[in-house]
């Protein structure tokens, strides 16, 4: 298959947005919309596909070196990617710790779709991007490989997101967005022609430098009207809590979808809580972007 010809993996795009009854807001004369994302593609839905896409073009085949954690739904896309399209991939995984352990559920699914991986202690991890530890792990990798950052996030990514905002554009007058790297927001804004709030998933109050490192990046600067709510993260990444959990179990069964944890959990909890508060002007249709959907490799942990 051609690796530029990405339309062969029949991506649903643009993704559906749907309305959704949700008491909590028509009875403020707020609107929920939810944009479909995670119905994109099967095995790289919602922000991966639109991370990747131009990433792959620009790879042009070549091995794919790319970065992640241990539930790492970014490294699962790109393995799959790899499958899909007959390219090496492999995963710097955080967590040398990792090494002589069964594989989780998660990198189970990386290992099986082709991905080499290759666990790294946690200093190293944290200092990938400086030149002489990239080269080094890039040893490991073939030659020629082409580099992905961790969550995707750069320029390209921000690029590919920046179509989610056009295809919203018209169609609400606020989108949200969980964030793990700020390249989805970054995108999202650029596009949209609303306001854009970005729910970070991680706590350490980073995330506003990086969006607009990567709107910078992009686009030569600044785009569109977004702000960030950093008070959903439940305790940082990977962690939830048992009022999020009840949250997520009620969403569920009052629209019979099932909710991803990590990240789209938050992000409508964070909707939630802030049409309570009055947040948002009457009339206000509010488009909820479901970046993912849930899986066998799932495993939140607790904060409690």
């Amino acid at each position: 298959m051609d690796t530029y010809d990405l339309s062969a993996l029949r991506p649903r795009l643009p993704s559906p947005l749907e309305p959704v009854a949700d008491e909590r807001f028509t009875r403020r004369g707020l609107t929920l919309l939810l944009k479909r994302d995670d119905l994109i593609h099967p095995d790289l839905p919602g922000n991966k596909w639109r991370k990747l896409a131009l990433n792959l073009r620009a790879a042009d085949g070549r091995p794919v070196l790319t970065f992640g954690g241990a539930y790492s739904n970014h490294l699962r896309a790109t393995a799959a990617a790899g499958r899909l399209l007959g390219f090496p991939t492999i995963g710097v995984v955080r967590g040398d710790e990792l090494a002589g352990r069964p594989l989780n559920p998660s990198l189970a699914r990386c290992a099986a779709d082709g991905m080499r991986l290759a666990f790294v202690d946690r200093a190293t991890y944290r200092a990938k991007h400086e030149p002489e530890v990239l080269a080094g792990l890039l040893e490991r990798a073939p030659e020629g490989a082409y580099v992905v950052p961790e969550g995707g996030s750069n320029a390209l990514a921000v690029e590919g997101c920046a179509a989610l905002g056009r295809e919203l554009a018209g169609q609400a007058d606020v989108a949200a967005v969980a964030c793990g790297t700020g390249g989805t927001l970054a995108g999202l804004a650029a596009g949209f022609d609303g306001r854009t709030l970005g729910v970070p998933v991680l706590k350490g109050g980073f995330l506003g430098d990086e969006v607009r490192r990567l709107q910078e990046a992009a686009f030569g600067g600044p785009r569109g009207d977004w702000w960030l709510d950093e008070r959903f993260h439940c305790g940082g990444y990977g962690r939830t809590s048992p009022e999020l959990d009840a949250f997520a179990q009620d969403f569920e069964a009052r629209h019979e979808l099932a909710i991803e944890r990590l990240y789209v959990a938050k992000m409508l909890f964070a909707l939630v809580s802030l049409a309570e508060e009055g947040a948002f002007p009457p009339g206000s249709r509010i488009a909820a972007v479901v970046t993912g959907a849930t899986g066998p490799a799932d495993q939140p942990s607790s904060s409690r």
